[in-house]
Protein backbone atom coordinates (compact mmCIF):
# COMPACT_ATOMS: atom_id res chain seq x y z
CA UNK A 1 0.00 0.00 0.00
CA UNK A 2 1.36 3.36 -0.74
CA UNK A 3 1.74 6.10 1.21
CA UNK A 4 2.63 9.34 -0.20
CA UNK A 5 2.13 12.13 2.24
CA UNK A 6 5.69 11.49 3.77
CA UNK A 7 9.21 11.80 3.31
CA UNK A 8 9.67 8.25 2.30
CA UNK A 9 7.19 5.80 0.07
CA UNK A 10 5.88 2.60 2.06
CA UNK A 11 5.55 -0.13 0.36
CA UNK A 12 3.61 -2.97 1.34
CA UNK A 13 5.87 -6.12 1.81
CA UNK A 14 3.83 -9.11 1.77
CA UNK A 15 6.06 -10.08 -1.51
CA UNK A 16 9.07 -9.61 0.36
CA UNK A 17 8.25 -11.74 2.96
CA UNK A 18 6.69 -14.75 0.72
CA UNK A 19 9.90 -14.28 -1.13
CA UNK A 20 11.73 -14.91 1.75
CA UNK A 21 10.20 -18.04 3.16
CA UNK A 22 9.73 -19.57 0.00
CA UNK A 23 12.08 -22.23 0.65
CA UNK A 24 10.27 -23.31 3.15
CA UNK A 25 7.45 -24.13 1.09
CA UNK A 26 9.81 -26.32 -1.15
CA UNK A 27 10.46 -28.96 1.81
CA UNK A 28 6.83 -28.94 2.82
CA UNK A 29 5.26 -32.35 1.89
CA UNK A 30 1.62 -30.39 2.21
CA UNK A 31 0.74 -26.58 1.32
CA UNK A 32 -2.46 -25.75 3.21
CA UNK A 33 -4.62 -23.57 0.72
CA UNK A 34 -6.16 -20.32 2.32
CA UNK A 35 -9.60 -19.90 1.18
CA UNK A 36 -9.37 -16.16 -0.24
CA UNK A 37 -6.39 -14.53 -2.10
CA UNK A 38 -4.54 -11.89 -0.55
CA UNK A 39 -2.54 -10.33 -3.77
CA UNK A 40 -3.77 -7.18 -5.13
CA UNK A 41 -1.24 -6.87 -8.14
CA UNK A 42 -1.46 -5.78 -11.64
CA UNK A 43 0.44 -8.34 -13.90
CA UNK A 44 -0.46 -7.06 -17.40
CA UNK A 45 -2.09 -4.16 -18.95
CA UNK A 46 -2.80 -3.08 -22.34
CA UNK A 47 -4.34 -0.84 -24.88
CA UNK A 48 -6.41 -3.16 -27.58
CA UNK A 49 -8.54 -1.47 -30.95
CA UNK A 50 -7.09 -0.82 -34.13
CA UNK A 51 -8.26 3.09 -33.81
CA UNK A 52 -5.53 3.58 -30.76
CA UNK A 53 -2.79 1.85 -32.99
CA UNK A 54 -1.03 4.64 -34.99
CA UNK A 55 -0.56 6.59 -31.85
CA UNK A 56 2.29 3.92 -30.82
CA UNK A 57 5.66 3.49 -32.30
CA UNK A 58 4.88 -0.38 -32.74
CA UNK A 59 2.09 -2.48 -31.74
CA UNK A 60 4.12 -4.50 -29.03
CA UNK A 61 3.94 -0.76 -27.33
CA UNK A 62 0.31 -1.15 -26.39
CA UNK A 63 1.25 -4.06 -24.34
CA UNK A 64 2.90 -3.88 -20.85
CA UNK A 65 4.14 -7.42 -20.04
CA UNK A 66 5.06 -9.26 -16.62
CA UNK A 67 4.51 -5.94 -14.04
CA UNK A 68 7.20 -6.66 -11.33
CA UNK A 69 5.26 -6.67 -7.76
CA UNK A 70 7.43 -3.78 -7.02
CA UNK A 71 5.97 -1.31 -9.73
CA UNK A 72 3.79 1.21 -9.14
CA UNK A 73 3.61 2.94 -12.32
CA UNK A 74 3.14 1.66 -15.41
CA UNK A 75 3.80 4.14 -18.69
CA UNK A 76 2.63 3.71 -22.62
CA UNK A 77 5.20 5.35 -25.09
CA UNK A 78 2.96 7.71 -27.70
CA UNK A 79 4.14 9.25 -30.30
CA UNK A 80 2.09 12.93 -29.34
CA UNK A 81 -0.52 13.53 -26.66
CA UNK A 82 -1.39 16.28 -28.84
CA UNK A 83 -3.56 13.58 -31.16
CA UNK A 84 -3.83 11.14 -27.84
CA UNK A 85 -7.47 10.42 -27.68
CA UNK A 86 -9.54 11.40 -24.66
CA UNK A 87 -10.96 8.40 -24.42
CA UNK A 88 -9.45 5.54 -24.07
CA UNK A 89 -9.76 1.70 -22.44
CA UNK A 90 -7.34 0.13 -20.52
CA UNK A 91 -7.40 -3.71 -19.99
CA UNK A 92 -5.80 -5.36 -16.97
CA UNK A 93 -4.84 -8.72 -15.88
CA UNK A 94 -4.97 -9.24 -12.15
CA UNK A 95 -3.91 -11.69 -9.64
CA UNK A 96 -6.59 -14.11 -9.11
CA UNK A 97 -9.90 -12.60 -7.19
CA UNK A 98 -8.53 -9.06 -7.17
CA UNK A 99 -10.89 -6.02 -8.58
CA UNK A 100 -9.59 -2.65 -9.82
CA UNK A 101 -10.82 0.84 -9.16
CA UNK A 102 -11.96 2.75 -12.05
CA UNK A 103 -13.42 -0.66 -13.58
CA UNK A 104 -11.51 -2.84 -15.63
CA UNK A 105 -11.46 -1.42 -19.57
CA UNK A 106 -13.16 1.41 -18.54
CA UNK A 107 -12.56 4.94 -21.12
CA UNK A 108 -10.43 7.53 -18.95
CA UNK A 109 -8.92 10.78 -20.34
CA UNK A 110 -4.86 10.46 -20.10
CA UNK A 111 -4.45 13.61 -21.88
CA UNK A 112 -4.39 15.51 -18.43
CA UNK A 113 -1.53 13.06 -16.95
CA UNK A 114 -1.78 9.88 -15.05
CA UNK A 115 -4.73 7.85 -13.90
CA UNK A 116 -4.77 6.32 -10.25
CA UNK A 117 -6.06 2.88 -10.24
CA UNK A 118 -6.64 0.94 -6.86
CA UNK A 119 -6.50 -2.73 -6.83
CA UNK A 120 -8.08 -4.40 -3.72
CA UNK A 121 -7.38 -8.51 -3.40
CA UNK A 122 -10.01 -11.19 -3.02
CA UNK A 123 -9.86 -11.20 0.27
CA UNK A 124 -10.68 -7.37 0.67
CA UNK A 125 -8.20 -6.84 3.12
CA UNK A 126 -5.01 -5.72 1.16
CA UNK A 127 -4.89 -2.64 -1.43
CA UNK A 128 -2.51 -1.03 -3.74
CA UNK A 129 -2.54 1.83 -6.04
CA UNK A 130 -1.09 2.27 -9.25
CA UNK A 131 -0.78 5.48 -11.62
CA UNK A 132 -1.31 4.22 -15.55
CA UNK A 133 0.00 6.75 -17.49
CA UNK A 134 0.52 7.81 -21.24
CA UNK A 135 3.76 9.73 -21.86
CA UNK A 136 5.83 10.99 -25.48
CA UNK A 137 8.96 9.56 -26.42
CA UNK A 138 11.73 11.88 -24.97
CA UNK A 139 15.08 12.68 -26.26
CA UNK A 140 17.81 10.91 -25.53
CA UNK A 141 19.08 12.02 -21.71
CA UNK A 142 22.66 13.13 -22.30
CA UNK A 143 23.67 13.72 -18.99
CA UNK A 144 23.15 12.08 -15.54
CA UNK A 145 24.03 13.50 -12.12
CA UNK A 146 22.14 11.19 -9.81
CA UNK A 147 20.46 14.06 -8.08
CA UNK A 148 16.81 12.84 -7.87
CA UNK A 149 16.32 9.66 -5.28
CA UNK A 150 13.56 8.54 -3.39
CA UNK A 151 13.21 6.65 0.04
CA UNK A 152 11.22 3.61 -0.15
CA UNK A 153 10.59 2.18 3.41
CA UNK A 154 9.59 -1.39 3.50
CA UNK A 155 7.03 -2.73 5.86
CA UNK A 156 7.46 -6.36 7.31
CA UNK A 157 11.21 -5.64 8.16
CA UNK A 158 11.28 -2.14 8.56
CA UNK A 159 13.74 -1.85 5.87
CA UNK A 160 14.75 1.38 3.62
CA UNK A 161 16.36 1.72 0.41
CA UNK A 162 17.20 4.24 -2.64
CA UNK A 163 15.48 4.57 -6.05
CA UNK A 164 16.78 6.51 -8.31
CA UNK A 165 14.68 8.74 -11.31
CA UNK A 166 15.57 11.25 -13.77
CA UNK A 167 13.07 14.50 -14.78
CA UNK A 168 11.53 14.92 -18.46
CA UNK A 169 11.90 17.97 -19.80
CA UNK A 170 8.47 19.04 -18.46
CA UNK A 171 9.79 17.95 -15.02
CA UNK A 172 7.99 14.69 -14.67
CA UNK A 173 9.69 11.93 -13.41
CA UNK A 174 11.19 9.54 -15.67
CA UNK A 175 11.96 5.66 -14.10
CA UNK A 176 14.55 4.78 -16.05
CA UNK A 177 17.26 3.48 -13.07
CA UNK A 178 16.98 0.03 -11.13
CA UNK A 179 19.20 -1.88 -8.81
CA UNK A 180 19.39 -4.74 -7.03
CA UNK A 181 18.30 -3.10 -3.71
CA UNK A 182 14.60 -4.60 -3.89
CA UNK A 183 16.37 -8.27 -3.34
CA UNK A 184 18.55 -6.95 -1.35
CA UNK A 185 16.71 -6.06 1.70
CA UNK A 186 15.57 -9.48 1.78
CA UNK A 187 18.12 -10.73 3.81
CA UNK A 188 18.14 -7.22 6.38
CA UNK A 189 15.88 -5.93 9.40
CA UNK A 190 15.72 -2.77 10.28
CA UNK A 191 18.32 -1.17 7.94
CA UNK A 192 19.08 2.34 6.92
CA UNK A 193 19.22 3.21 3.22
CA UNK A 194 22.67 3.48 3.37
CA UNK A 195 23.15 0.32 4.21
CA UNK A 196 22.38 -1.17 0.80
CA UNK A 197 24.34 -2.26 -1.98
CA UNK A 198 22.94 0.94 -3.92
CA UNK A 199 22.75 4.35 -2.47
CA UNK A 200 22.74 8.05 -2.84
CA UNK A 201 26.33 9.95 -1.50
CA UNK A 202 25.95 13.09 -0.05
CA UNK A 203 29.46 13.98 -1.51
CA UNK A 204 29.58 13.29 -5.23
CA UNK A 205 32.13 14.58 -7.75
CA UNK A 206 29.58 17.68 -8.29
CA UNK A 207 26.72 18.28 -5.84
CA UNK A 208 25.23 14.16 -4.78
CA UNK A 209 26.68 10.68 -6.54
CA UNK A 210 25.88 7.05 -6.65
CA UNK A 211 27.86 4.87 -4.33
CA UNK A 212 27.84 0.94 -4.96
CA UNK A 213 29.17 -1.97 -2.34
CA UNK A 214 29.47 -5.22 -2.47
CA UNK A 215 28.11 -6.77 0.85
CA UNK A 216 27.96 -10.52 2.36
CA UNK A 217 24.33 -12.00 1.75
CA UNK A 218 23.72 -13.78 4.39
CA UNK A 219 22.92 -17.42 5.91
CA UNK A 220 19.43 -16.92 3.47
CA UNK A 221 21.74 -15.66 0.40
CA UNK A 222 24.25 -18.90 1.33
CA UNK A 223 21.72 -21.56 1.39
CA UNK A 224 20.58 -20.44 -2.45
CA UNK A 225 24.02 -19.96 -3.49
CA UNK A 226 24.24 -16.55 -3.49
CA UNK A 227 26.51 -15.02 -0.73
CA UNK A 228 27.21 -11.70 -1.62
CA UNK A 229 25.09 -9.04 -3.32
CA UNK A 230 27.32 -6.49 -5.64
CA UNK A 231 26.01 -2.76 -5.70
CA UNK A 232 24.62 -2.29 -9.19
CA UNK A 233 22.92 0.40 -10.75
CA UNK A 234 21.43 0.07 -14.65
CA UNK A 235 19.03 1.24 -17.33
CA UNK A 236 15.90 -1.26 -17.39
CA UNK A 237 13.99 -2.71 -14.50
CA UNK A 238 14.40 -5.22 -11.58
CA UNK A 239 11.96 -7.99 -11.69
CA UNK A 240 12.13 -9.00 -8.18
CA UNK A 241 10.53 -12.32 -8.44
CA UNK A 242 13.58 -13.75 -10.32
CA UNK A 243 15.79 -12.83 -7.59
CA UNK A 244 15.83 -16.38 -5.70
CA UNK A 245 15.40 -19.07 -7.76
CA UNK A 246 16.59 -17.16 -11.31
CA UNK A 247 18.92 -14.35 -10.56
CA UNK A 248 20.31 -13.61 -13.91
CA UNK A 249 16.68 -12.63 -15.15
CA UNK A 250 16.03 -10.36 -12.63
CA UNK A 251 17.81 -7.88 -14.16
CA UNK A 252 16.32 -6.88 -17.04
CA UNK A 253 18.01 -4.14 -18.96
CA UNK A 254 17.52 -1.61 -21.56
CA UNK A 255 15.52 1.91 -22.57
CA UNK A 256 14.20 2.73 -25.65
CA UNK A 257 16.45 5.24 -27.73
CA UNK A 258 16.18 7.07 -31.07
CA UNK A 259 19.75 8.07 -31.87
CA UNK A 260 23.08 5.95 -31.99
CA UNK A 261 25.12 6.23 -28.65
CA UNK A 262 28.84 7.25 -29.70
CA UNK A 263 30.57 7.77 -26.23
CA UNK A 264 30.04 7.73 -22.48
CA UNK A 265 32.29 9.84 -19.72
CA UNK A 266 32.08 10.36 -16.14
CA UNK A 267 34.07 10.46 -13.05
CA UNK A 268 34.41 7.52 -10.84
CA UNK A 269 36.30 6.30 -7.51
CA UNK A 270 36.44 2.66 -6.54
CA UNK A 271 38.38 0.78 -3.50
CA UNK A 272 38.37 -3.46 -3.78
CA UNK A 273 37.36 -5.19 -1.21
CA UNK A 274 40.56 -7.11 0.93
CA UNK A 275 39.22 -10.94 0.19
CA UNK A 276 37.90 -11.89 -3.28
CA UNK A 277 35.71 -15.41 -2.97
CA UNK A 278 34.47 -17.76 -5.66
CA UNK A 279 30.64 -17.89 -5.58
CA UNK A 280 31.37 -20.71 -2.62
CA UNK A 281 32.51 -17.79 -0.28
CA UNK A 282 36.51 -19.82 -1.08
CA UNK A 283 39.17 -17.42 -0.99
CA UNK A 284 41.04 -17.11 -4.40
CA UNK A 285 44.73 -15.61 -2.98
CA UNK A 286 46.37 -12.78 -4.86
CA UNK A 287 43.29 -12.22 -7.15
CA UNK A 288 41.89 -8.85 -6.85
CA UNK A 289 38.13 -7.37 -6.93
CA UNK A 290 37.50 -5.30 -10.27
CA UNK A 291 34.24 -2.26 -10.67
CA UNK A 292 32.79 -2.90 -14.30
CA UNK A 293 31.11 -0.24 -16.18
CA UNK A 294 30.07 -0.73 -19.45
CA UNK A 295 26.75 0.14 -22.31
CA UNK A 296 24.98 -1.93 -24.60
CA UNK A 297 23.00 -0.68 -27.22
CA UNK A 298 20.43 -3.45 -28.84
CA UNK A 299 17.44 -4.11 -31.17
CA UNK A 300 14.69 -4.51 -29.27
CA UNK A 301 12.40 -6.76 -31.36
CA UNK A 302 13.22 -9.47 -33.26
CA UNK A 303 12.23 -10.39 -36.96
CA UNK A 304 8.60 -11.52 -36.25
CA UNK A 305 8.31 -8.01 -34.27
CA UNK A 306 8.16 -9.82 -30.49
CA UNK A 307 10.00 -7.83 -27.73
CA UNK A 308 13.46 -8.36 -26.71
CA UNK A 309 15.37 -7.46 -23.62
CA UNK A 310 18.46 -8.42 -22.37
CA UNK A 311 19.10 -10.40 -19.18
CA UNK A 312 22.67 -10.60 -17.05
CA UNK A 313 22.85 -14.19 -19.00
CA UNK A 314 23.21 -12.18 -22.15
CA UNK A 315 23.75 -8.80 -21.65
CA UNK A 316 27.02 -8.51 -23.40
CA UNK A 317 26.48 -11.63 -25.54
CA UNK A 318 22.92 -11.46 -27.06
CA UNK A 319 23.07 -11.79 -30.75
CA UNK A 320 20.37 -8.55 -31.15
CA UNK A 321 23.54 -6.62 -29.52
CA UNK A 322 24.46 -3.83 -32.53
CA UNK A 323 27.40 -2.10 -30.33
CA UNK A 324 28.50 -2.06 -26.67
CA UNK A 325 31.39 -0.02 -24.79
CA UNK A 326 33.67 -1.32 -22.35
CA UNK A 327 35.74 0.54 -19.68
CA UNK A 328 39.32 -1.21 -20.04
CA UNK A 329 40.02 -0.74 -16.75
CA UNK A 330 39.48 1.30 -13.48
CA UNK A 331 42.40 1.28 -11.70
CA UNK A 332 41.64 1.68 -7.66
CA UNK A 333 41.59 5.15 -7.10
CA UNK A 334 40.38 7.76 -3.56
CA UNK A 335 40.28 10.85 -5.78
CA UNK A 336 37.79 11.73 -8.54
CA UNK A 337 38.80 10.84 -11.49
CA UNK A 338 37.56 10.49 -15.45
CA UNK A 339 36.64 7.01 -17.22
CA UNK A 340 35.60 7.04 -20.90
CA UNK A 341 34.45 4.30 -23.13
CA UNK A 342 33.70 4.14 -27.35
CA UNK A 343 30.19 2.05 -28.61
CA UNK A 344 32.34 -0.14 -31.34
CA UNK A 345 29.84 -2.42 -33.32
CA UNK A 346 27.57 -2.48 -36.65
CA UNK A 347 25.88 0.57 -37.90
CA UNK A 348 21.95 1.24 -37.00
CA UNK A 349 19.13 1.55 -39.53
CA UNK A 350 17.38 4.85 -40.09
CA UNK A 351 14.32 3.72 -40.22
CA UNK A 352 14.01 1.32 -36.72
CA UNK A 353 16.05 4.21 -34.63
CA UNK A 354 12.56 6.65 -36.22
CA UNK A 355 10.52 3.78 -34.57
CA UNK A 356 12.05 3.29 -31.46
CA UNK A 357 13.61 -0.37 -32.50
CA UNK A 358 16.34 -0.44 -30.45
CA UNK A 359 17.68 -0.40 -26.56
CA UNK A 360 20.43 0.94 -24.55
CA UNK A 361 21.60 0.45 -21.22
CA UNK A 362 24.22 1.71 -19.19
CA UNK A 363 25.13 -0.56 -16.22
CA UNK A 364 27.59 0.11 -13.36
CA UNK A 365 28.78 -2.63 -10.46
CA UNK A 366 30.92 -2.56 -7.52
CA UNK A 367 32.23 -6.35 -8.35
CA UNK A 368 32.72 -6.78 -12.03
CA UNK A 369 31.82 -10.75 -11.63
CA UNK A 370 28.95 -9.91 -8.83
CA UNK A 371 26.09 -11.68 -11.41
CA UNK A 372 28.24 -14.57 -10.86
CA UNK A 373 28.31 -13.88 -6.99
CA UNK A 374 31.76 -13.89 -7.33
CA UNK A 375 33.80 -10.57 -5.51
CA UNK A 376 35.45 -9.03 -2.58
CA UNK A 377 33.21 -7.66 0.24
CA UNK A 378 33.70 -4.45 1.15
CA UNK A 379 34.19 -3.23 -2.86
CA UNK A 380 32.96 0.19 -3.36
CA UNK A 381 32.30 2.14 -6.90
CA UNK A 382 31.40 5.70 -6.71
CA UNK A 383 30.53 7.40 -9.78
CA UNK A 384 29.05 11.59 -10.59
CA UNK A 385 28.56 13.47 -13.29
CA UNK A 386 28.04 10.31 -16.04
CA UNK A 387 27.49 12.15 -19.76
CA UNK A 388 26.27 10.11 -22.90
CA UNK A 389 27.43 11.43 -26.64
CA UNK A 390 25.00 10.62 -29.50
CA UNK A 391 25.92 11.01 -33.70
CA UNK A 392 24.07 14.09 -33.71
CA UNK A 393 25.62 16.04 -30.66
CA UNK A 394 29.11 14.43 -30.74
CA UNK A 395 30.90 17.72 -32.23
CA UNK A 396 28.62 20.21 -29.57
Amino acid sequence: MLNLSGASVRINMRYYSSLLFMFILLLSSCIQDEPLNQECDIVKAWVEGEQFAENFYQPTQMRQENISTIEKEIVFTVRSLISLPTKIPVRFELTPGATIEPANGSEQDFTNGPVTYTVTSEDGAWKRQYTVAFKEANLPIRKFSFENYETIETESNENFYHEFYELNQDGTRLNMWASGNPGAVLIKYQSTAEQQPTYSLANGYQGRGVCLNTQDAGTLGRMFGKPIAAGNLFMGRFILENVLFDPLKATEFGRPVDRVPVRVTGYYKYRPGKTFTDKDMNEIPGRVDEADIYAVFYRNKDDQGKDIYLYGDDVLSSPYIVKKAVVSSLPPTDEWSRFEMFFEGDDADEQMLHNQGYNMTLVFSSSKNGASFEGAIGSELCIDEVEVSYEDNENE
